[in-house]
């Protein structure tokens, strides 16, 4: 399956909250500015199939412990709970330009990730964030997974342009 590279996944849909189709969300970036009433977004089931996409517009969204939002369509908790682990996508263009070195996670998702000595250690397969920091998810090419901090004592390089992630260092991982 080829990667739009044209969409960007800026949130997950958790749960439902409530019997009205709110919907909460586990946002990629905690300051985004894209969620907002009246914008269009577009949802890809958990399976993360291009062909499950459909666009949406948001018509409510508010802060309740974390933000809720409620879609056009989705007007009770069974159409909620439908979307649970639905990401949610929009325009590359509509998001905020980046500054040198900054990058978002899926210009890094199936990067190949190596050793500063160019050994290969395995493909991002995302980056989650923790409380405490952000962690590239990684699989070898053995099948095991690597959580990694995005931490200036691991991660040597991110060049989201050549898709390559250069590590420090995998002792202790």
């Amino acid at each position: 399956m080829s990667i739009d590279r044209r969409l960007v996944a800026i949130a997950e849909i958790t749960r439902p909250h409530g019997v009205r189709g709110e919907l909460r969300l586990k946002l990629y970036n905690p300051d985004t500015s894209v969620i907002a009433k009246g914008v269009r977004v577009i949802l890809r089931d958990a399976t993360d199939d291009p062909k499950s996409e459909r666009t949406v517009r948001i018509v409510g969204v508010r802060e309740a412990q974390g933000l809720l939002i409620q879609l056009e369509r989705v007007a009770d908790r069974d159409a909620a709970e439908a979307l649970r682990g639905t990401r949610i996508l929009v325009p590359r263009e509509e998001l905020p330009a980046l500054e040198d070195g900054e990058f978002y996670a899926a210009d890094i998702e199936g990067a190949r990730a190596e050793l500063v000595t160019g050994e290969l250690v395995g493909t991002v397969k995302s980056l989650t964030t923790y409380p405490t920091c952000e962690v590239l998810v990684i699989e070898t090419p053995d099948g095991k997974t690597l959580e990694l901090p995005l931490v200036d004592d691991v991660v040597a390089e991110v060049d989201a342009a050549r898709r390559v992630v250069r590590l420090k260092s995998t002792e202790g991982m």
